[in-house]
């Protein structure tokens, strides 16, 4: 009995130190990763909070907040691991490998995604606005993280990649409240031109059209078979096409009314009999 205590004894003092050690590194460990997960989804929901009284979309604001959240979580878990005394960089070194071929392998989709980080940052263009890009035009009918989502005029869906649709020239047709309307008109060159000013002016006499800036017309040039000239007019934004279409039908009738000419292009052939 006495040498099994004396050998327990000596047992003790071999592995107690390194129980102790392991023991104080687990427990500081322990202490870290209750702490950083508590901190790290006390900030993530920050953030959340800070996108959401800016008016991120929200499907950036859960996609934003969830990446954030596993990124720093792994993070604080290799950490952890170190703290205990765990070899990470192996794991590190796998960690950025895998990396490396996933974004090598989605290069594409990655491209896509900025864009539509982007688009969702700085909104060039929202739901429901006519926009023009990557040669399509139509009504953004959704904003997705890869791709955006146009109805076109006749009523086709098309999806385009953010990735170019970021990267490109984009025409907002709906951001501004109002729009120019240009009515351009050749008269024949006998006719008179004040005449024919003051028949579009009186079209202009429109509710729809704004009164300031006042509409005018303006001689444009000076063509083969005619002189242009341009009726301006400013709408609401909502009123151009409307205004766009009805004003071009009535300037041909009320020309004709006034008996001013729109001339259309003449070809004359000769017919060479050889003897």
């Amino acid at each position: 009995m006495e040498m099994n205590v004396d050998q327990l004894v000596k047992a003790s003092e071999s592995w107690m130190p390194v129980v102790l050690e392991y023991s104080g590194k687990l427990t500081l460990a322990l202490i870290t990763l209750l702490l950083g997960w508590w901190l790290i989804n006390m900030l993530t929901g920050k953030v959340g909070a800070l996108m959401q009284h800016r008016r991120v979309d929200r499907t950036l604001q859960g996609f934003v907040g969830s990446l954030a959240n596993i990124v720093l979580k792994v993070l604080l878990l290799v950490s952890v691991a170190s703290m205990v005394g765990i070899s990470t960089t192996s794991f590190v070194a796998a960690i950025g490998a895998a990396g490396l071929a996933i974004g090598l392998a989605l290069q594409g989709s990655l491209a896509n995604f900025a864009g539509g980080v982007l688009i969702l940052l700085f909104r060039p263009f929202k739901v429901g606005d006519w926009i023009e890009g990557q040669g399509v035009a139509g009504t953004v009918d959704a904003i997705h993280i890869f791709h955006t989502t146009l109805k076109t005029g006749d009523n086709k869906v098309v999806i385009v990649p953010n990735g170019s649709l970021s990267n490109g020239n984009i025409t907002n047709y709906s951001r501004e409240k109002t729009r120019r309307v240009d009515i351009n008109i050749g008269i024949d060159y006998d006719c008179d031109i004040k005449r024919a000013r003051q028949v579009l002016l009186e079209i202009a006499r429109d509710p729809r059209v704004l009164k300031n800036p006042e509409p005018v017309v303006f001689v444009t040039g000076l063509g083969e078979s005619a002189i242009n000239i341009s009726l301006r007019v400013w709408v609401e934004t909502a009123d151009y096409w409307a205004v766009n279409f009805d004003f071009i039908e009535r300037a041909k009738e009320k020309m004709d009314e006034a008996g001013i000419s729109i001339p259309f292009p003449h070809r004359v052939v000769k017919l060479v009999q050889s003897a």
